[in-house]
């Protein structure tokens, strides 16, 4: 029996394939998926099905550092401000790994909030052992316009606590989750 996964946009989908002796055809299970859930088995499944100790591409690279939190997580829906923030963490091995991600909430009315989020996030995740320490940096901020209708991302305008974040580096980490999306930034507006 082989069993397969693929990852959509809201689903995991587990394809098992019985032996060609079988009768049977594949069974496919499709599971829902949260948006901190599917960010990271994304990075986890990636890391482990491309078995990043073999593989030296871009993408096994950026999957294998810090797996346990998502590269993205924002609002579905609406205009909201966002940070960049790079993140440092211990692999299992003790080696210092970073990465950059992006933290965008409407329920947060200043840039500060996210962080202070992302901190509580970060603590229960080293609370439970997921992850052994970390550090973040808040590299800047603006605001993300999210159409998942027509299935748009616009990044602008800048922090007044942080400053302006770089948006391009924000728009290609969006880029790995949104890959369908027309992604747009503009250092205009606030």
């Amino acid at each position: 029996m082989l069993l397969h996964l693929l990852l959509f946009q809201d689903f995991l989908l587990l394809i098992v394939v019985i032996p060609i002796s079988s009768p049977k055809s594949p069974i496919l299970l499709p599971v829902k998926l949260s948006n901190v859930i599917r960010g990271m088995l994304s990075n986890l499944l990636i890391s482990r099905l491309l078995n990043c100790s073999r593989w030296n591409s871009q993408l096994c690279k950026m999957a294998s550092v810090i797996p346990q939190v998502p590269d993205v997580d924002i609002d579905p829906d609406g205009v909201f401000k966002y940070i960049l923030i790079k993140l440092t963490s211990p692999n299992t091995e003790g080696k210092i790994q970073d990465k950059n991600i992006v933290r965008g909430y409407a329920s947060c009315p200043y840039h500060a909030d996210i962080n202070d989020k992302v901190t509580e996030e970060l603590q229960a995740l080293k609370s439970s052992n997921t992850i052994r320490d970390w550090r973040t940096k808040v590299l800047g901020g603006g605001r993300i316009n999210h159409d998942s209708k027509s299935k748009e991302l616009k990044v602008y305008g800048y922090s007044t606590g942080f400053g302006p974040a770089d948006h391009q580096v924000t728009v290609e980490i969006l880029k790995q989750k949104y890959g369908d999306y027309k992604i747009t930034w503009s250092d205009e507006g606030y």
